[in-house]
């Protein structure tokens, strides 16, 4: 059952290094990744363990492979893992491997690297944003590529001068995603979207829109510059009779202010008129 081979694991001393994978055993994780790393791996280091959580439809081929390579020694499978025992499977590893093909965030490299893991991933997707350079090996998803990161990370962990230490890297984490930041740094992204979608608003030169519209092609560039002067002229035109200096500009800031200031004055009045 899952509880005993995880109970079986929990009682066995690190004296080993300890691939973790915790995935769902699919084409998308990088399964078909997966087989083709373990036995190159296991056959350059005899000193490495692979533990590998989930389930999925590739999880025969994955059992296929270790009975072929005759690496039931060197791998064993939990099975799906329940949430709660997570933590504890990923505490009994040094390096966590994530084969993925496509990912938005990847929440498992960052569970991993809470526990003290140092990661091993496919360069996909958002992975690149999620960590600090030092907590994570990235490559290409290929076997090669994946294997040769492995070997860099488990000599890593194998020197006491280098491995990770996993309060620190825990410390780093909770700092790196706390509530506060992630605040903070959502404002900022939305900070910038609204500068630039001003600066994009703003007024651009003739000569600049006009070479933007030459690229459209012959005829099409050709309408769309006299247009774009036609429009031009009649603004200047417009200028004349009423100049836009004489015009006041109210930033969408303090339009919302006065939006509100007005909601606030409708909502006294008709508690007014109710009294």
């Amino acid at each position: 059952s899952v509880s005993s081979s995880l109970d079986s694991i929990l009682a066995q001393p690190n004296s080993r290094i300890r691939i973790v994978v915790v995935s769902r055993l699919v084409y998308r994780k990088g399964v078909d990744l997966l087989v083709g790393i373990i036995p190159k791996v296991c056959q350059a280091l005899p000193q490495i363990d692979f533990l590998v959580g989930g389930d999925g439809n590739k999880f025969l081929n994955l059992q296929e492979m270790v009975e072929q390579e005759q690496l039931e020694d060197r791998v064993q499978f939990l099975g799906s893992v329940p949430h709660e025992q997570v933590r504890d499977v990923l505490c009994q590893g040094h390096i966590f491997l994530n084969c993925s093909l496509t990912e938005s965030f990847c929440i498992a490299i960052l569970e991993a690297a809470c526990c003290g893991l140092l990661i091993v991933s496919t360069d996909v997707g958002g992975i690149p944003e999620v960590l600090e350079d030092d907590m994570i090996l990235m490559a290409k998803p290929n076997v090669d590529a994946l294997v040769q990161q492995i070997m860099e990370a488990a000599s890593r962990q194998s020197s006491d001068a280098t491995k990770v230490d996993p309060f620190e890297t825990h410390e780093r984490i909770k700092s790196m995603y706390s509530w506060e930041q992630v605040a903070a740094d959502t404002l900022r992204v939305y900070d910038t979207i609204s500068s630039e979608k001003e600066e994009r608003s703003g007024a651009k030169p003739l000569l600049d829109k006009l070479r933007r519209y030459s690229r459209l092609g012959v005829i099409s560039g050709l309408v769309a510059c006299l247009l774009a002067v036609t429009m031009e002229f009649w603004a200047c035109v417009v200028n004349l009779w009423q100049p836009v200096d004489g015009i006041d500009v109210v930033h969408e800031k303090q339009a919302r202010v006065r939006r509100a200031d007005a909601r606030d004055q409708s909502g006294k009045s008709k508690a007014k008129r109710r009294e």
